[in-house]
């Protein structure tokens, strides 16, 4: 457990990092959807570690696994000693005070820097309806995946190989926004999205019920190729938020406002489990006794669409970066005058 939780701990300050980077490159070089990069890199990472993992883990001992892991972190580390902060291509933001601030004094500047962000509604309207989006679903992954294994008696390894189609659906869904589906307002397409989010929690039902079973699909194929579609469309649903968020962002929050967001996100997440969690004992859903699962499933899918009904805190469009043509000024949040200045077409009631 200790193990796991230094793990999920680094992955954590990584990701931090990495969404601030991608944030500031974007800002600086004006690259509007940098962010939809990012998450095709990392869909195409899951495929191949999915893929891989499974099949080694059904060939050699854990312990292997474990040691190719580990392996693959310190190959990492090694690369991130060895890079240079100045071939990221992005300018120092430090002050030039000979008088270095203290690290409490840097973490309340960041801090005030992240609630004037915040006080933006431009910024903080779509980054509360996401949030809330994901907190009023409960997500029974949990006792679906007890149902499946324990009831259906289906291999864990079909569950765990479901995500790298989930993947792969997720990879080709970033592509496809990348090329048709970010000119598309973004209150249309998260509305779309939400409801296919919805649709798709009734694949759970689907399964509970055997309809299946009727049109001659195995309960091992459709998990295999259902299984994880709720959880990719949920994570799909978040990508235009980000390329949102990071393209409304002052210069020099990136490191505060964007690991603010996908900690928001982090913990709407828990709350749905926790409702989840509190669903399922509401209904009764134990060991042995699924019978109430579908109709826990039929109120996931109402709760997802409760969230259209104050849609319109979405913006109408998405972001547009058009040339500047003021010169200079500080890099400080809220008084800076930026190279690149983002345009939104709000028409908000």
């Amino acid at each position: 457990m200790t193990c796991v939780l230094l793990s999920n701990l680094g992955a954590a300050i990584i990701e931090v990092a990495q969404d601030a980077l991608v944030a500031e490159y974007g800002k600086k070089h004006k690259m509007v959807g940098l962010q939809s990069y990012t998450f095709m890199a990392i869909a195409m990472a899951g495929i191949l570690g999915n893929s891989l993992g499974g099949i080694i883990l059904s060939r050699a001992h854990p312990r292997i696994v474990l040691v190719i892991f580990t392996s693959l972190l310190l190959v990492q580390l090694a690369i991130s000693f060895a890079t240079r902060e100045d071939s990221l291509g992005l300018s120092h933001t430090m002050d030039h005070n000979p008088r270095k601030k203290s690290v409490l004094d840097s973490i309340r500047l960041q801090f005030s820097d992240l609630l004037a962000a915040l006080n933006d509604n431009n910024i903080s309207r779509p980054l509360v309806w996401v949030i809330a989006s994901i907190s009023v679903v409960p997500i029974l992954s949990g006792t679906i995946f007890c149902y499946q294994t324990q009831f259906l008696n289906l291999d864990p390894s079909i569950i765990g190989m479901s995500r790298v189609t989930g993947q792969m659906v997720l990879l080709s869904l970033i592509v496809l926004y990348d090329r048709f589906w970010k000119r598309i307002s973004m209150r249309k397409l998260i509305g779309m999205v939400q409801i296919l989010y919805a649709s798709s929690l009734l694949l759970d039902l689907i399964l509970v019920k055997q309809v299946n079973l009727k049109v001659g699909i195995p309960n091992d194929v459709f998990a295999l190729c259902f299984a994880s579609l709720a959880e990719t469309i949920a994570t799909f649903k978040t990508m235009p938020f980000f390329v949102l968020i990071a393209s409304l962002c002052p210069a020099g929050c990136e490191a505060s406002l964007i690991p603010f967001l996908a900690s928001a996100l982090c913990l709407s997440s828990i709350v749905s489990g926790f409702f989840g969690i509190g669903l399922a004992s509401l209904l009764g859903i134990t060991f042995g006794n699924y019978i109430s699962l579908p109709l826990g499933s039929l109120l996931q899918c109402l709760a997802a669409l409760v969230p259209l009904g104050w849609i319109n805190n979405l913006p109408l469009s998405g972001p547009i970066v058009e040339q500047d043509r003021s010169m200079g000024g500080s890099k400080r949040c809220g008084r800076i005058q930026r190279a690149g200045k983002v345009v939104l077409n709000f028409h908000l009631p």
